[in-house]
């Protein structure tokens, strides 16, 4: 999910994912007049923070002006939190992300992908097709999201945790 929504606000906000480097692939551009990194890395999921501190430092980039998005199976499918800081919850990537900036003080937005049928499967869920009862559901979370990291830029995390932190 968290890919998906980069690539909506790239699309957006015309911000092309066209450079590869500290394992990652990424664009750069500006988002009401602020300018941005759009990252995806490109490692293991539980390695997600090794590419993130990697821009960090060379960008000099402040942890309260990092945004992480990321699918999350504690939350309805299509439901979008954001938040200004907090845990990781069971997801791996955000363990890493956690682990190498040493802190859990920047903002996340998670999307609900909701729990897989059998709990055995989370990886294959996680990792599988989207199901297409879901995909015009989780087509409007994207969109949501990628609008709540604009509306980050633009107002600050407590106005998108206003305005998005509801059930779709």
């Amino acid at each position: 999910m968290g890919f998906n929504v980069i690539n909506r606000i790239s699309e957006k906000c015309d911000i092309k994912i066209t450079h590869s480097k500290f394992d990652a692939l990424y664009g750069m551009g500006n988002i009401k007049n602020k300018q941005v990194i759009l990252i995806k890395p490109q490692t293991y999921m539980n390695l997600s923070g090794n590419s993130i501190i990697k821009f960090k430092k060379i960008y000099k980039v402040s942890d309260d002006q990092i945004i992480v998005i990321y699918d999350d199976i504690d939350l309805k499918v299509g439901d979008i939190r954001v938040r200004k800081k907090g845990g990781a919850g069971t997801h791996n990537g955000m363990k890493s992300v956690i682990e190498s900036l040493n802190t859990e003080d920047f903002s996340r937005i998670r999307v609900g992908i909701g729990e897989p049928e059998y709990k055995d499967d989370i990886i294959n869920y996680v990792l599988g097709t989207i199901p297409e009862k879901e995909k015009e559901i989780l087509d409007g979370a994207i969109s949501k999201a990628a609008d709540a990291v604009v509306q980050i830029l633009k107002s600050g995390v407590e106005s998108s945790m206003n305005e998005y932190n509801c059930k779709t």
